[in-house]
């Protein structure tokens, strides 16, 4: 009996010590699970979370657009200078830019247009206390000779002009502007700049030691540039120059973000749109773009809706929040403070 009983036991603890592996084996298959899926899908928040998701009106309070518009060798220029500026930011465009993007509509500059991404960034830099200069290219893109020349005397002309030469000077440029930027340094004294979108004519220039520290804002999902902007990063590295990067990842749309950031566009009418693009497949069940916003007909789809917009022009900026939502090639506001913070560090 009590030998049964042995053999029993024996049986029993044979059968849990063959139970237990395999249990722990699914618990780290489980494991492994969850973590690859947490990596595939990291980079696609659900929302805006972990960006800077500004509310457009959050600004009013305490920052007002109230832009000054001149006409100085041959091209426009808008500035607005804050309260006891602390330094000046100079902002170039992208291509088909200009400086009436990054104002809105008022007496004061009637062909303004205020797209979101732009006047938020004009927005920041005020709130922070930044001086903030933008000059309109001669063409549809930045040329890198000539022009070069124009904008330098532009900017110098004007910061003597404000009375602001004691003043940190820093640039930000953006597609064809962040081109123009990385060669205007070596012309002007900043004291740090940012490229957003661009991955600079490093291999086709001279680089000073003199050089100012470097920030890439870039979107990865454009690998050709990111490539590029890798080995930059290394090349500027290897020279003392400062350099980092931000990258700007894809995030779904929301049936309230077109309203919450661009003025003049109403809730109701921002949830009809969301509720358009997921009819139309332009966006998926999450809320992702399924494609680029200039590669999407969805203006055609607008008419088909029967959707009325309150003004024609804001076709524009909801392109341009659909490219930001895409993340291939957009100016962006998201990363206002990382950029702020960096020209900020590297005062002197």
């Amino acid at each position: 009996m009590f030998n049964r009983g042995n053999r029993m036991l024996k049986q029993r603890n044979d059968a849990q010590s063959i139970r237990m592996p395999v249990i722990t084996t699914f618990l780290i298959l489980i494991c492994v699970l969850v973590w690859v899926l947490y990596r595939e899908t990291g980079e696609k928040p659900d929302s805006l979370s972990g960006l800077m998701k500004e509310n457009l009106n959050s600004f009013r309070s305490s920052v007002k657009l109230d832009p000054t518009v001149e006409f100085r060798n041959g091209t426009d220029l808008i500035w607005q200078i804050p309260d006891s500026p602390k330094a000046i930011l100079f902002l170039a465009h992208g291509c088909n830019g200009k400086a009436a993007n990054f104002w809105d509509r008022s007496p004061k500059c009637p062909n303004c247009v205020g797209l979101p991404e732009e006047r938020l960034i004009v927005l920041n830099a005020l709130a922070r206390r930044f001086a903030v200069l933008v000059v309109s290219s001669a063409e549809r893109c930045w040329s890198f000779e000539e022009e070069r020349l124009i904008v330098k005397d532009i900017i110098e002309w004007w910061v003597v002009k404000q009375k602001l030469q004691s003043l940190p000077l820093v640039a930000l440029g953006a597609s064809s502007g962040g081109y123009f930027v990385s060669v205007l340094a070596t012309d002007l004294r900043f004291s740090s700049i940012t490229i957003m979108i661009a991955e600079g004519l490093f291999d086709q220039m001279d680089i000073p030691k003199s050089y100012p520290p470097t920030l890439f804002v870039h979107m990865p999902k454009d690998k050709r540039r990111r490539v590029i902007i890798e080995r930059y990063l290394t090349l500027l590295k290897g020279k003392g120059i400062d350099v980092a990067e931000i990258k700007c990842m894809e995030f779904a749309l929301s049936p309230n973000l077109l309203a919450d950031r661009i003025p003049g566009l109403d809730l109701a009418t921002s949830v009809r749109l969301y509720n358009l693009f997921k009819e139309k497949g332009f966006i998926d069940t999450k809320g992702f773009m399924r494609n680029d916003g200039r590669a999407i007909k969805w203006k055609a789809a607008l008419k088909e809706g029967e959707i009325i917009l309150p003004d024609k022009s804001i076709v524009n900026h909801i392109q341009e929040e659909m490219n930001l939502a895409f993340a291939y090639h957009e100016m962006t506001s998201l990363q206002s403070e990382h950029i702020f913070n960096w020209f900020e560090t590297h005062m002197s």
